[in-house]
């Protein structure tokens, strides 16, 4: 999400006007230079605010502001940072607290003697604010990153009181009462030639230069000035000074990162690496998930959606759910549905959105409509939501977009946290809307005792399991994509699925749609003999999404029979089933195998190897994955 920076270089290199002019062989550069330019190439993973925190002076300056890195740079250009070699940057995706300039980051501490920047979540922020208010301190913005300030600002002073000083030996405190997913950057004016990190469950990486040192939330930070890299393990914090780099574990036990070389030029550098920002999102999706997922649940499994206000006895007297939304977010709502009624038992229908409203549609007081649009600003959504709201309907938006239109003009919200998404056509952002989709049904479950609570525990368990299932996927996709290179010249394909199976199908279509501007169609495989078997011919290439033999055997034979049926007919059949069904293979030229999950988690699965398909296929027929003819990202007209 967030995206992070940091640098420190040989301060003996600064002449006596201040600037940095580097003598014969040093190779310091200007720390805000050098944080400017990382922030730029890191700006996909934050864009709601940006900011910088220097030392120079024997002191702290620091500049931030909302919106674009742009408008950081205007502020910059209107009231200028002193020369500096050692500083901080960062891009903000909104979590707690809007993205306004008092929240964005860094956040200052410790009388302004220290800053600090973060990416993640400190899911215990409320208990530890509670604590250091209690103690006396103040603070100045909504967020959990200042907290962590105030924190280690507390601890430093501490340890400075018993003549102990050390921002590390602060950090490593910290980091032992802090819970949840971050990266964390800290500086200190009383140690100008030192820049310290934390790692938990968020990224960072450790740029190794000659007399400078850099920090990034990955190598795109610092690309430009050198490929040698560290990556660093779990739980751990690193120090760096312009000559040296120091890794502990949170207890302060000598600890290694792992030293690679970037073999990629800095062009790549935004995409991550990948050859389009399409798949490096389809390769984020395990952090996507896991990051929706993130802070939801108790230690006893309970769901705490914070985001949802609404007062619990209306959500408990709802009688109907309308799910609201365009294009692959209703196909996220068609999954949602299946899950939905199964676990609350709440009849639920699924719209799109730019029909809804023009139909006389019954809502009353006891309807809930949950609208789905990564952006926040669909403009066919928010009219229907708009409708629905005059209609007396409770609304919950599940938004990608913190602080955008459709969550401010609903009663709730539940943002999903995947992170910005650039690629027109979407994938992690649908796989994070359904995470979150379930999330819901799973709350609205808890709330009328419809479920145990060991079995919303079981089934967030599952849910915590499927990243490392979808990471899996991932690194077994040559077979996928070569199969893809190989059909780059068909002219159709077709997708059928039954239950959860069918809405993937469809968004199997739509993304080679959307990508590689062929034929595509999605149906639910019952449906066949009622019409569309009149497609098939000779050759024609139909993926078949298979449900698990495991649980619902009749769905399985079903659709085994399905197969059958196209294949007779000449159909080249191409299945993605659960590992361990190896009744297919009969049945299939080509068989893509996912890891076991329950049922209703299936979708999170079963989309990924279509979307790679999708991708490849649209590549090789020399096509840009990421800018689509004719589409946009955010539809913000009727």
């Amino acid at each position: 999400m967030c995206g992070i920076v940091g640098y420190v270089g040989r301060r003996d290199v600064l002449a006596a006007d201040g600037s940095a002019d580097p003598a014969p062989g040093i190779n310091s550069h200007s720390a805000l230079d050098v944080v400017l330019e990382g922030l730029r190439r890191l700006e996909y993973r934050g864009y709601d605010s940006a900011g910088v925190a220097v030392i120079a002076d024997g002191g702290i300056e620091s500049r931030k502001k909302s919106g674009k890195l742009s408008n950081l740079i205007d502020e910059l250009d209107a009231r200028p940072l002193p020369q500096s070699l050692t500083g901080i940057g960062h891009t903000r995706w909104a979590t707690h607290g809007g993205p306004t300039d008092q929240n964005a980051h860094p956040h200052l501490a410790d009388g302004d003697q220290l800053a600090v920047i973060h990416n993640g979540i400190i899911e215990n922020f409320a208990e530890i604010k509670a604590s250091l208010t209690a103690k006396g301190h103040t603070f100045r913005s909504e967020t959990d990153t200042e907290v962590a300030a105030v924190l280690l600002g507390d601890i430093y002073r501490s340890l400075a009181a018993k003549g102990e000083a050390s921002l590390t030996k602060a950090m490593q405190l910290a980091c032992q009462k802090l819970e949840g997913a971050f990266t964390l950057l800290a500086i200190h004016q009383e140690q100008p030639d030192v820049v310290v990190a934390a790692r938990r469950n968020s990224p960072l990486v450790v740029g190794l230069g000659e007399n400078e040192n850099f920090l990034g939330s990955d190598v795109s930070g610092f690309i430009d000035f050198t490929r040698r890299a560290v990556e660093l393990g779990q739980d751990q914090i690193v120090t760096i000074t312009p000559d040296s780099f120091e890794i502990t574990d949170f207890h302060g036990q000598p600890a290694e990162g792992t030293e690679f070389e970037v073999n990629w030029d800095a062009a790549a550098a935004e995409k991550g690496g990948y050859p389009s920002f399409m798949e490096k999102e389809i390769n984020d999706q395990p952090a996507a998930v896991g990051d929706t997922l993130l802070g939801r649940a108790d230690a006893n499994g309970r769901l705490m959606l914070d985001e949802v206000r609404i007062d619990p006895e209306l959500l408990k007297s709802v009688d109907k759910i309308i799910v609201l939304a365009c294009g692959t977010s209703a196909y996220a709502g068609q999954v949602a549905k299946y899950a939905i009624e199964h676990w609350c038992r709440i009849p639920t229908e699924v719209e799109l959105s730019h029909e809804f409203r023009y139909r006389d549609p019954i809502v009353d007081g006891n309807t809930l409509v949950v609208s789905i649009s990564q952006s926040g600003e669909t403009m066919d959504t928010l009219m229907a939501v708009r409708y629905a709201r005059e209609q007396g309907a409770k609304t919950v938006a599940i938004c990608n977009t913190n602080g955008s239109t459709i969550p401010r003009e609903s009663d709730a919200v539940l943002y999903t946290h995947a992170g910005p998404e650039i690629a027109v056509a979407s994938t992690k952002a649908f796989l994070a809307q359904i995470t979150a989709a379930y999330l819901l049904g799973l709350y609205l479950a808890q709330l009328r005792g419809l479920k145990f609570q060991g079995e919303i525990r079981d089934i967030l368990s599952d849910l915590g399991a499927i990243p490392k299932k979808i990471q899996a996927i991932l690194d077994n996709a040559d077979q996928i994509k070569k199969l893809a290179r190989e059909m780059a010249d068909t002219k159709s394909v077709l997708f059928l699925g039954r239950h959860v199976g069918f809405p993937v199908a469809m968004e199997g279509a739509l993304k080679l749609k959307e990508l590689a501007y062929i034929h595509a169609e999605g149906f639910a495989a019952g449906e066949l003999k009622h019409g569309p078997i009149a497609l098939i011919e000779e050759g024609q290439p139909v993926f078949v999404v298979v449900p698990s033999p495991r649980g619902r055997h009749s769905l399985h034979s079903k659709v085994v029979s399905n197969i059958q049926e196209i294949r007779a007919r000449g159909a080249k059949t191409i299945v993605i089933a659960e590992e361990g069904d190896e009744a297919v293979r009969a049945y299939a030229e080509h068989v893509f195998y996912i890891p076991e999950t329950p049922t209703l988690l299936a979708p999170l699965l079963a989309t990924v190897p279509l979307q790679m398909f999708a991708c490849e296929l649209a590549t090789a027929k020399g096509y840009d994955v990421d800018q689509p003819r004719n589409l946009a990202k955010s539809v913000t007209v009727e």
